[in-house]
């Protein structure tokens, strides 16, 4: 299997590489630039509206793969130890990404160094008797949440790495990098603005999702995550977590328990059932599946149709 390359660029680049000729493997830029390898999806997207079209990014993780359960191939490894800039997670995110990364040698960024990292909440059920509440709760959960995109104020960070990193490596650009991150800025600003607004006044604030992927988003937009799993999406819940979501589900009114399309949904399946209610995706935007690529979905678009779920479920006005 060769490494997956994704293309994130503005319509008009985007419209000026197909006249160019770019061609349907998802290779950004034109080959004589920087070589970024990204560890998955959104440092990828990030690093691709930095680069514009003096870098091409690999995305190491491919379109429909769950990051955590990612196997690099040869040709992946190979990837990882040519690139110019390998821009990855570590804290135990993708192992297998990290050990290549941190044995290389040649410009390397773990984006989690420049974020405040919290305990993830594997589910705030101690709120009920004055816990963490609308800070998503730690839920005895003692792993640090890196799900930090889901605020893109702190994607905005990221971003800003990225820019140093690429600008440290090839310095006659740099001017070309930072114009491109001031734009990505104002349009994470835009989309910041937006999911905060509909968000303001909604019924409820209680969002049950399948693992503890929405700590930071919970945190910036004043609501209380309660998860079914830990950070790790492969964990496993007991049967007194499902019980005690399943009575806080019906004291609370809550409507809907999220799922995830890249993990099996047959526990938050299970727990709906159980208490009654509905079922609907909330994206961790940990990749795109196949049909999003198509799509043309990118994370924008993504986290907007995050909120169009929320503010149904949550009865936002």
């Amino acid at each position: 299997m060769t490494p997956a390359v994704l293309v994130v660029l503005p319509v008009l680049a985007a419209a000026a590489l197909t006249a160019c000729g770019g061609s349907d493997d998802g290779s950004s830029g034109s080959g004589d630039g920087l070589h970024v390898a990204a560890a998955f999806y959104p440092v990828a997207e990030a690093a691709a509206q930095v680069g514009g079209d003096r870098v091409e990014v690999t995305n190491l993780t491919p379109a429909g793969t769950e990051p955590h359960d990612l196997e690099l191939t040869p040709d992946q490894v190979d990837d990882l130890e040519d690139a110019d800039l390998v821009l990855y997670l570590g804290q135990g995110f993708q192992p297998a990404v990290a050990e290549i990364a941190e044995r290389r040698d040649g410009p390397t960024v773990d984006l989690l160094d420049g974020i405040d990292l919290q305990a993830g909440a594997t589910a705030a059920l101690e709120a009920e008797e004055g816990g963490e509440g609308g800070d998503g709760g730690d839920g005895g959960d003692e792993g640090l949440d890196p799900h930090f995109w889901l605020d893109p104020q702190l994607l905005g960070t990221a971003v800003d790495e990225i820019t140093t990193a690429l600008s440290d490596i090839a310095p006659e650009d740099a001017a070309s990098f930072e114009a491109n991150a001031r734009t990505y800025h104002d349009e994470l600003t835009a989309l910041d603005d937006e999911i905060e607004s509909r968000l303001a006044s909604c019924e409820r604030d209680e969002i049950v999702t399948s693992h503890a992927a929405f700590y930071y988003f919970a945190q910036r937009y004043g609501l209380t995550q309660l998860a079914i799993a830990g950070v790790s999406p492969e964990a496993e819940p007991d049967a007194a977590r499902l019980a005690d979501l399943a009575d806080l589900i019906d004291e609370h009114g809550i409507t809907t328990v999220f799922y995830e399309t890249l993990v099996s949904p047959d526990v938050a399946d299970t727990l709906a059932r159980e208490a009654g209610v509905d079922t609907a995706v909330l994206n961790p935007i940990e990749g795109l599946t196949d049909e999003q690529v198509a799509a043309g979905d990118d994370y924008a678009s993504v986290m907007r149709d995050n909120l169009a779920a929320l503010t149904d479920a949550l009865g936002c006005g």
